[in-house]
This record gives structure tokens, sequence and C-alpha cells, in this order.
């Protein structure tokens, strides 16, 4: 059965468009609010990242679940998987977040955690979808929910970041610029690697409910690496809007995206004998992070693009390692989500262990070039699927001969087609990556 409202990362919009509207909000906080009841006792976790809307939202959200008889506990601005650990450690049936992760401000979301922190199940969402079609009624005043508010939200939060990594650990000489993108971890990503003894830079750490992720964070890294150089710092961590993912800086300047960060974690796993299987990436992945992972003889697969896809796919393998390039990073060794500041100290913990800085340690990892063309279009036909598309990709296909890939995909948030080339001559792949995005461009006109 399909769903109405749920993508792949919850639900998603512009700001005031249906269904990213406050009347929605208070019909999916009831409905979910009955949906959670019907598994007994219902206490709900609410958070949200520092865009301005997220003030409306958690209002509606709020007046909906308390219909419903469920009780609410408003955690305020909170990365993503912090909300998912907390929904464990206070027993909740459900966790909310309201935001729209690396979009700009003008976007935003919900995104839903189970009692157990994961991703909700499908016939969760689909129960939510039911009842959203139908009328919105009330419990009896005896029964409406409660609300309180979690102040101590941040500690619990940073302590359990600090201890992923051993009892003791020193980061005591290292020189760390920090990117919070003016969003959810502004406050406590720079208390955990000061906690652990690095000197911490800050960057993009005042938010206005308006710069979430502007020209800062994981989508914009050019203050950041900026800032490495003249700071000449060890390393840069870029956080985005609601600290699922993470990117870095070495000591160069120069960028280091999730499939270096992945293989460095994966590495030092394997190392230490605690891998346990092989890696999850996507079908984004690059091509040099499998080849790198089969030079160590550890298994890699790729799972649709999505940080639900690799979880899914990580359980069903009962392993523990997996993310994206986009720098969603899971590490169940860990936690149950991608959780961006759990895998920066992943990290640096394996630059540790092996006495390396970035630059160095990533040399391992060597990426074929891979271009990605995101193409707007407006609705209507699906685009890939166009005869025209389908023939030109095959085409390119054929012509790298094994020695490349085409992938083209719609985007779970955003009305794009991602058209994505990768092979071993950087000219070649993109001029087919331009081909291709132009004829996708033109077929949706």
């Amino acid at each position: 059965m399909s769903k109405k409202y749920f993508g792949t990362d919850g639900i998603r919009g512009r700001v005031g468009e249906y269904p990213i509207t406050p009347d929605f909000m208070l019909k999916l906080g009831w409905a979910a609010g009955m949906a959670f009841r019907k598994m007994g006792a219902c206490k709900v976790l609410v958070g949200k990242d520092t865009r301005i809307s997220g003030y409306m939202f958690e209002s509606a959200l709020e007046a909906g679940l308390t219909s419903a008889g469920a009780d609410v506990m408003l955690l305020g601005p909170m990365p993503t998987p912090a909300i998912a650990y907390l929904t464990r450690t206070f027993q909740a049936q459900a966790g909310i977040v309201i935001s729209a992760s690396h979009n700009p401000h003008d976007d935003n979301g919900i995104k839903f955690f189970s009692g157990q922190g994961t991703k909700l199940p499908d016939d969760i969402e689909l129960m939510i979808e039911e009842l959203l079609d139908t009328p919105m009624t009330v419990v009896e005043s005896s029964k409406i929910g409660k609300v309180s508010r979690i102040n101590d939200a941040s500690g619990r939060y940073i302590e359990f970041c600090k201890g992923s990594v051993p009892t003791g650990t020193s980061f005591s000489g290292l020189k760390v610029v920090v990117d919070c993108a003016h969003g959810a971890t502004y406050k406590v990503a720079p208390s955990v690697f000061r906690e652990l003894g690095a000197e911490v830079v800050v960057l993009s750490a005042s938010p206005n409910g308006l710069n979430i992720n502007h020209n800062c964070g994981s989508t914009h890294t050019e203050a950041l690496q900026a800032a490495v150089l003249a700071e000449q710092a060890d390393i840069g961590i870029a956080f985005d809007g609601d600290g699922d993912r993470v990117l870095m800086v070495d000591h160069t300047g120069t960028v280091v995206d999730g499939d270096e960060l992945l293989f460095i974690i994966a590495r030092d796993l394997h190392t230490r004998g605690k891998l346990q299987g092989g890696v999850v990436g996507t079908l984004m992945s690059n091509l040099g992070l499998e080849l790198a992972l089969a030079d160590l003889d550890i298994p890699f697969v790729r799972a649709n693009v999505g940080d639900r896809y690799v979880i899914s796919e990580l359980l069903e393998r009962n392993w523990v390692i997996g993310g994206e390039n986009s720098g969603h990073i899971v590490c169940f060794d860990h936690t149950t989500t991608g959780d961006a500041i759990i895998a920066a100290l992943q990290v640096l913990m394996a630059l540790k262990a092996r006495n390396e800085g970035l630059a160095q340690s990533r040399q391992a990892l060597r990426k074929c070039p891979q271009v990605l063309i995101n193409v707007r279009f407006g609705g209507g036909e699906n685009p890939i699927e166009h005869a025209t598309v389908k023939q030109a990709s095959e085409r390119v296909t054929q012509a790298m001969a094994g020695r490349g890939r085409v992938l083209l995909r719609k985007s779970g948030t955003e009305p794009l087609v991602r058209v994505m080339v990768e092979g071993e001559d950087e000219a070649q792949v993109r001029g087919y990556a331009e081909e291709l995005a132009k004829l996708v461009t033109e077929v949706s006109a």
C-alpha cells in the first residue's frame, strides 16, 4: 500500500504549503497520538531544529497529541539523533522531530522515531495516514494528555556522545573547527569536543530562525575550509541543520565526504576485529569505496538512497556500520540511527589509533570521478521513465563498457531528479552527466 504523506524521511515540504501547515500538523499530532495510544499508555517526546516555523508546528503537534490523550515531553532544539536516544531512555512510545534537515529555513518537516529509537515501522505510518482521513475527535477531559519540558536534555545527550569513546579518551592537542550550521547542534557539539579535551573553534552557532544551513554547515563548507586554514587547525567538522549528517575538512582545507569517513571508521573497526560483517553504502556511494573495502576483504553492499534503507539493510544483515556520501553515517555499535557527532568521534578515534591526520588517512580510498547534477522538475510524468532518457542512459552505460555507471533517481525529499555518472575519465564522465541532465530538463519542460 503506497503512502500519501510519508516519504523516505518523514513528511517534508515548504512552510505554509500543504501539508506543512498548522492545521495539518494539528491533525497529524492527533492521528499519531491515537495510533500510539493503541499500544497502551502513550508518552511522546517532541524536539526540533532551530528554524523559525518550529515554534508554530511544535504548538500544533502538542495540541493534537494531547487531544488524543498522549502525554508530551518537549525537548526544544536538539539534534535528530538525540531525540532518537532520549525516546529510548525515557521509555516513550515515540519521538517526533520537527526538522527539514539540510534544507533552508522556509522548508520544514516531521520525522518519527519508534520507542526503540528507530525509524517508525511502515505499518504505524500507514495507520497514522488512515487516521488522518477520519474526523478528529477529542478524548474526554479527564484523559487529555499533559505537557512537560525536559530541561536537562542537552546534558544527557552530551554524556551519551562522550560515552561512545572509551573512558579516559582525550583529544588534547587537537585543534578542531566545528561548523554547527546555525542548527540543532549549536549547543551540544562544541561542548562534546571541548569536554573531550580538544581546542574548539566554533562557526555558525548563532541561530536566529532564518539562517539554518545558510552558506554554512555540511551543504556549504567554504567558510569551514577557510577557517581551518586561517586557524591552522588539524581538522574541520561540518554538521547539517539537524545533526544527522557530517562532513570533514582536513588540515589542507580539502573536504572529506561521507564515503571517505565511512571507510576510515570501517577500517578501524576491521583492524580492531569489531567490524561484524561488512559495510552498507548506497547507490550513490563512490566506486572507490567499494574497491578500497575489497582490498581489505570487507564485504560491501548498496542500499537505495536514504538512511532508512541503509538502516534496514544493516538490520537484515546484522552488520554495524553503513552510510551515505552525503554524510549520513550509522554506527549501530553505538546508536540506532545516523548521528553526526558520534560518527565524527569515531573518525577522530580511528585517526588517533593510527596516529595519522585526516589527509593521510583518507589516501587508502581513491575515489573515481563522479558527477552529480540535480535537475528540478515540476511534477507530471516521471522524466526518468521517458523513453528518450532511458535510451540515452543505456547508451552511456554501454559506452563505459563496465568501467563506470549511470544512476538516475528522483529525490525523496525535493522535486529533483539526481543525474549521476561515475567512471575513470573525469572529462568523459562530466560530458555524459551534462548530456543526460539536459535531456531530463527537456522532457520535464
